[in-house]
């Protein structure tokens, strides 16, 4: 899974970029959330509000901070679904 935030270097959006580090983190997950600050990207993905969170290069959030909670069920609600 690849996350990345989108921001322009804002306190917001560090604050969102920490708050998804910490809940990968304690999701017990191994992946590296990479902080984007190329505006650039973002208007060629079609992102009209920072910060933003992309998934696996779909927009996933965009225009709010999140809570690490709010963080890890975002996470979640991408995760693959496992049927058993």
């Amino acid at each position: 899974m690849e996350i990345k935030v989108m921001g322009s270097g804002c306190a917001t959006c560090k604050a969102l970029h920490a708050a998804m580090q910490e809940a990968v983190r304690s999701l017990g997950m191994n992946e590296c959330v990479i902080y984007d600050t190329d505006i650039q990207h973002a208007v060629e993905m079609g992102i009209l509000r920072l910060p933003a969170v992309v998934i696996d290069g779909r927009i996933a959030a965009q225009g709010r901070k999140f809570s690490v909670r709010d963080a890890q069920e975002l996470i979640k609600s991408h995760l693959p679904k496992v049927n058993i």
